[in-house]
């Protein structure tokens, strides 16, 4: 098939007129016959006048003499003839014109019985090279039906052999596409597995930055220790901030100044570390002699289970090793593999996760699939009332948006519009026209998007910013009134719940710390119990009154 993007007028006007041609020797032939048609024409025209041995009559019988060869020789080359007939049929007509170009240099004055032999035998020639290749080539020569019918044949037996071949070598074709829908499963496999680790690359060296600043910042301080005696005669530490203010004090008075550098000196190895508990008052504060055990120094006390359910789908739980249930997947998984990672994202989560405190809101910082920073304005029901919208290349910069809605809310204007599906949205605008957060969620009507705003108005200027790191932990109330936590992840997915309701909030926390400290160096139970001996575990436990029937994850995150 010619290329249809060949360029020029006259390959274009032959697709114009007659249709598309399969070579250029197609598109060549034929004007090489209309222009010997055209020549051969205008010499028979100037011939009839002229008188004998004039230069009207050499002209004429040059123009009809080369209009002839070129009639011949356009209809053979577009023939679709071999290479070889093409060629002859070319070399035909550059004999004719040979013989055309002696006549006009011998005519009339040379014109002898020698020359006009020699011109006349020329062409002669030339124009029996041109019938020969559009004649006797073709004849001669096997056909293109004839050269594709051997080829077919001789492709056949090629592949008789190599099918005989492979029967010779008992390859079973059902094995080899099983094996290789395996290898593509396991191509499949290692690809996830190697864009999660570059997710998680580069998240480290974004990261990298940030930590280089917090160990620069740990080096230094802007504080000093001052070990002083009272009026009472004891010895007395406070840590004071260079600007006058007090940050700490040892509480109590030391009968020699050396037990006070002591305890001055165990706050300054165990306040770097020390983890956080938050309590709702000091009415739970632990007594002063209770003693507790570190996360990073207690080892594992629970293993994991990995089970299917009735639904045949896979999940797991961390059991305690005196048989307490402390946390289970809060989905299942229908592939094993799925369920295992979850449990692997659980031993990498809970023992850093911190707990989330929303009173009744809070902003929340998060770093999204892609790497960007996002915040939203998350309320204690669980509800997101605004978010960011886009995302930043900087945790600052997100922080940054988030100082300046809450110290200029009032300056900012809120547009109110309708999507593609109906739904009515609002966002937040800066003066100078850019989008600092958006709704988050459509509305029925604009009456919803209004309220929205009135709480956005309402809540925003108060909300504390909560840095979410990988997960945090929640603590919420269930419709039943039992207290339950849950682990959540930045993007929003419930990795873990307590499985079970508490009476008490502070029973919850205790259940929180369980897992922090048995979750990250738990073994796996190499006998995983199945579906059955999943219920008769939740009957056990819900007969002992350890766990709520009614209390889905739709609660308030407490603390």
């Amino acid at each position: 098939m010619m290329n249809e993007s060949a360029s020029g007028t006259l390959p274009q006007w032959y697709r114009t007129g007659i249709g598309r041609p399969e070579t250029a020797d197609e598109v060549r032939g034929y004007w090489i016959f209309v222009l010997g048609v055209l020549l051969g024409v205008v010499g028979i025209v100037l011939f009839l006048p002229s008188r004998t041995a004039s230069p009207l009559r050499e002209w004429a019988i040059v123009l009809a003499g080369s209009g002839l060869a070129l009639a011949l020789a356009g209809p053979v080359i577009r023939l679709p003839l071999r290479k070889r007939a093409n060629r002859l049929a070319y070399l035909g007509l550059v004999l004719c014109l040979v013989a055309v170009f002696w006549f006009l240099f011998v005519f009339p004055a040379g014109w002898t019985r020698s020359n006009w032999l020699g011109i006349i035998g020329l062409y002669a020639v030339g124009t029996a090279a041109i019938a020969a290749g559009g004649v006797l080539v073709p004849l001669l020569t096997p056909s293109a039906t004839e050269m594709a019918e051997r080829e077919r044949d001789e492709s056949r037996g090629e592949v008789a052999d190599l099918r005989a071949a492979l029967e010779d070598a008992g390859v079973d074709e059902a094995e080899a596409q099983a094996t290789i829908d395996r290898l593509r499963e396991r191509e499949s496999e290692l690809a996830e597995e190697v864009d999660r680790l570059r997710a998680d690359v580069a998240v480290a060296e974004d990261d990298e930055a940030d930590l280089a600043a917090q160990l620069r910042s740990l080096r230094s301080s802007s504080a000093r220790f001052e070990v002083y005696e009272d009026a009472g005669g004891e010895y007395r530490w406070r840590l004071r901030h260079r600007n006058g203010n007090l940050i700490a004090s040892s509480g109590e008075g030391y009968t020699a100044r050396h037990n006070a550098q002591k305890g001055m000196q165990s706050v300054r190895r165990n306040a770097l570390g020390a983890d956080v508990l938050f309590l709702e008052s000091e009415s739970e504060l632990a007594p002063e002699d209770e003693s507790f055990e570190p996360v990073e120094e207690v080892g594992s006390q629970a293993a994991f289970e990995l089970y299917e359910d009735r639904g045949g789908e896979y999940r797991w739980r961390l059991r305690h090793e005196n048989g307490n249930l402390i946390a289970e997947s809060s989905e299942g998984y229908t592939r094993k593999r799925d369920a295992e990672r979850a449990m692997e994202r659980i031993r990498d989560y809970a023992g850093s996760a911190d707990y989330l405190r929303f009173d009744p809101t809070a902003f929340e910082t998060y770093r999204d699939a892609a790497g960007a920073w996002r915040w939203r304005l998350v309320h204690r029901n669980g509800n997101i009332l605004a978010d960011s919208g886009e995302g930043y290349t900087r945790r600052r910069d997100a922080r940054r948006a988030i100082d300046r809605i809450r110290e200029g809310i009032e300056e900012l204007s809120f547009e109110r519009y309708e999507d593609r599906a109906g739904e009515s949205r609002w966002r937040l605008k800066s003066p100078n026209g850019d989008i600092l957060a958006d709704s988050g969620q459509g509305y029925a009507d604009a009456r919803g998007a209004a309220e929205a705003i009135d709480r956005i108005r309402e809540y925003a200027p108060e909300a504390r910013v909560l840095d979410l790191g990988e997960a945090a932990f929640e603590i919420y109330e269930d419709k039943g009134g039992k207290y339950r936590w849950r682990l959540r992840h930045r993007n929003g997915n419930i990795l873990a719940d307590s499985g079970q309701g508490y009476a008490e909030r502070r029973n919850a926390r205790d259940g929180v710390e369980s897992v922090k400290r048995n979750a990250p160096n738990a073994t796996r139970d190499a006998a995983a119990p199945d579906a059955e001996d999943d219920a008769e575990a939740a009957e056990e436990s819900a007969e002992s009154g350890d766990s709520g029937t009614d209390g889905e994850s739709d609660g308030a995150p407490d603390a």
